[in-house]
């Protein structure tokens, strides 16, 4: 079926709709993973957003229930160069184009991905409408020029549970509204109890914490300190998720008022949301860090490690106190802040995403980190 993307800038590709009739719009943007497009697709920080692979071929090993990072798909749309429609893989259980349509997600081929992609590295990241319904360019354009921008919108509440849950043997399940002290299970077996707040959290961040020893109680995003402080955990976690995080001046609150508590761990969104709550400052990436292959290099080991990355926004380290903050981690492309902990508190945050899906495994240590911080603070 054909089909049209078009940018807010007047730029527009020609396209083939392979999962039926459909419109959508979000931020178009672009992912340089060769594999993992279920991880892709299921991701909480991708909510608003056209996502763009720039691997050729996508769809070539189907999709399974296995491989999700949320309960649902997020991106807004979906952009590769070639679909293929007859998946090779013993794990799957059904095709890319099955499952976008279920999630009534529309997704498209038969474009140039590459000139796409080097448009928004040059113009940066940007609004764009995909429709099969209308193939008029310059009234595409119109419409994603009247798209909500990204900068100022908070996106991380709409994907936040609505109430909290336990995560436990990989699933989830349900607990009252407002847990307490006697919440936790396991912690007398010398487990770590974690409050984590649900910014857009992905599953494998929950397995990896679950790996290291720790049980976790997920929480809603506009959960207070107050709350936080009846559970009693050891530690509390703050999550990826997706936007803008300077509007969420609510969770910024919270956190500062959880300083000195607990040991405290922040990745991606959680980890901008620490540099605000820390007096900080962040902006907008022109064309943002999404892929599986980002070198970044770790200022106390001085090793290089190859992260996974998710993130349109950045903390802003000339705005950070150095008095009180080490930074820790730095990009090697752009030599934007990746990673800082507290020079007395016991907190920690990192920009990528240490619990990979897709991506490489180099930053597992963090989880370890944080268990340590927490036994610290038992100690």
């Amino acid at each position: 079926m054909k089909a049209l993307i078009a940018l807010e800038d007047g730029r527009a590709f020609p396209c083939r709709s392979f999962t039926g009739p459909g419109e959508t719009e979000g931020e178009v943007v672009f992912n340089t993973s060769m594999t993992g497009y279920q991880e892709v697709l299921t991701d909480p920080s991708y909510r608003g957003q056209i996502v763009t692979m720039t691997y050729p071929l996508i769809g070539n090993y189907g999709v399974n229930p296995e491989d999700v990072e949320s309960a649902r798909i997020q991106v807004a749309g979906f952009v590769v160069r070639e679909y293929e429609d007859l998946p090779s893989n013993y794990r799957a259980t059904g095709t890319l184009a099955d499952y976008l349509r279920s999630g009534g997600v529309i997704g498209i081929d038969e474009l140039d991905t590459r000139a796409l992609t080097r448009h928004i590295r040059n113009a940066g990241a940007m609004r764009a409408v995909i429709s099969t319904e209308d193939l008029d360019p310059a009234s595409l354009v119109r419409r994603a020029k009247n798209a909500p921008s990204m900068v100022g919108r908070d996106l991380a509440t709409g994907v936040s549970t609505p109430k909290p849950y336990r995560w436990a043997n990989g699933r989830l399940q349900t607990l009252k509204t407002n847990p307490g002290s006697d919440v936790w299970q396991h912690r007398a077996e010398g487990r770590y109890a974690v409050a984590a707040f649900d910014y857009g959290i992905k599953y494998n961040i929950l397995r990896n914490l679950e790996r290291v020893g720790c049980e976790i109680v997920v929480l809603p995003a506009e959960t207070t300190s107050d709350q936080v402080r009846e559970m009693a955990p050891d530690g509390v976690f703050l999550s990826n998720g997706p936007g803008d995080p300077e509007p969420l001046t609510d969770a910024i609150e919270t956190i500062r008022n959880l300083f000195g508590y607990r040991p405290i761990f922040g990745i991606c969104l959680g980890h901008q949301l620490l540099g605000l709550a820390l007096g900080g400052r962040t902006y907008k990436l022109k064309f943002g860090h999404r892929g599986a292959n980002q070198p970044v290099k770790n200022l106390r080991t001085g090793r290089v490690e190859i992260t996974s990355q998710n993130h349109g926004f950045a903390v802003d380290t000339a705005s950070l106190n150095k008095d009180e903050l080490e930074i820790t981690h730095m990009n090697l492309n752009d030599d934007t802040l990746e990673g800082f902990r507290h020079r007395k508190l016991p907190i920690q945050a990192v920009q990528y995403h240490p619990e990979a899906s897709p991506g490489p495994h180099d930053a597992e240590y963090l989880f370890a980190d944080f268990v340590k911080m927490m036994e610290k603070g038992r100690n």
